[in-house]
């Protein structure tokens, strides 16, 4: 069963508490008025079914969200000494945990594969440091067998935090090349160098690159990716190339007008995800340059959003579904380990794949 929970949530009886505020429970009833759906179409979403769209999956999980719902079940659970419950922590706002494909994708990998397992999900939003405090008060009352992490920045103390409360913990990415925690990630480093050959195949010289956050190691070396890539292609590094973004489209569209004003004669970018990519996409159509006539484009994630561009957009696909369920078995892995000797933290790279499309 995949429990979906908003903010730093806990429990006192019948009662949750959420936000500081100690409400009653909400009921399945009252998530699927709020989703605008039927009871058992909610039961279906909650429980895993593969029987519902994707448009009302998202809308019943917002509901969830919005609500702060868990089943029955799920509270008897953690309001007692069971161990049947994992928490999926994703320290971002809703609007861009329901706006990125990537979240969606990784939520629904990790679901699949804590459901085979008779594990429940609980989704946490954790926005700041108020809600990071009472989350870290939640898990030392033991009420988790683990935790999974998403979209962790690289002076996250969270990771660290959940090692000493004595919890397993799987991160998706890793803060540093250094990272002394499991995670489990993709070879962004390998995501950059494609990108860039691909452009040079094509007869591109001015690249550019929007990267992600610099506090993100996922940036730096999808980052480092582009710069080995101009090295093997013979192509002079060129900071004026570089413009800084943050994962959204709206960074992406910011990146790319200081791209053009910097550099006029650029002939392609390399988009640290597709997201950005639309972003920066928007902003050469604005300015009269063709795609990919005038400059070629190139994203990462292989997301709906690169097949739904105009044109489609060339796209280095990681296996985000798959990242997903190897972090929830690593974790389960680990849980059943914690009993007996202490491992090393296990770490896993899972290959990328360009895709090309017309985009470049």
């Amino acid at each position: 069963m995949a429990v979906l929970v908003s903010g730093t949530l806990s429990y006192e009886g019948s009662s949750a508490v959420v936000n500081g505020r100690q409400n009653a429970r909400p009921t399945l009833e009252q998530v699927a008025a709020r989703a605008g759906v039927g009871r058992g179409t909610v039961s279906r979403v909650i429980n895993g079914s593969p029987r519902v769209s994707e448009q009302t999956r998202t809308a019943v999980a917002r509901a969830v969200a919005e609500l702060g719902y868990v089943p029955n079940q799920a509270a008897r659970a953690l309001a007692g000494s069971r161990t049947d419950a994992i928490a999926l922590v994703i320290p971002e706002a809703e609007a861009r945990l329901f706006a990125e494909p990537y979240f969606l994708d990784l939520i629904r990998g990790v679901s699949a594969e804590l459901a085979d397992a008779d594990k429940q999900l609980l989704l946490t939003l954790v926005r700041s440091e108020q809600e990071r405090q009472r989350f870290e008060q939640y898990l030392a009352a033991q009420r988790v067998d683990g935790v999974l992490l998403a979209s962790v920045h690289g002076d996250d103390p969270l990771p660290d935090r959940i090692r000493e409360l004595g919890l397993p913990v799987v991160m998706n990415g890793r803060r540093s090349e250094a990272e002394p925690v499991a995670y489990v990630d993709s070879d962004n480093i390998g995501a950059g160098r494609a990108a860039v050959a691909h452009l040079v195949a094509r007869g591109r010289s001015r690249i550019a690159t929007v990267t992600g956050p610099p506090d993100m190691y996922v940036a730096r070396a999808r980052l480092g990716g582009y710069r080995a890539g101009l090295a093997e292609a013979g192509l002079a590094p060129d900071e004026a190339l570089v413009s800084v973004g943050d994962f959204t489209e709206e960074g992406g569209r910011r990146a790319m007008r200081l791209l053009l004003d910097r550099s006029p004669d650029l002939d392609a970018v390399f988009a640290a995800s597709d997201v950005m990519a639309a972003g920066a996409r928007g902003v050469l159509r604005e300015a009269g340059r063709r795609v990919p006539e005038d400059v070629a484009l190139v994203g990462v994630d292989d997301s709906a959003v690169a097949r739904l561009m105009d044109p489609p957009l060339t796209s280095v696909r990681q296996p985000i579904e798959e990242m997903g369920r190897t972090m929830a078995r690593m974790l389960i892995q680990e849980i059943h380990a914690s009993t007996e000797a202490p491992e090393e933290p296990r770490r896993r790279v899972l290959p990328t794949e360009l895709i090309v499309r017309e985009s470049c």
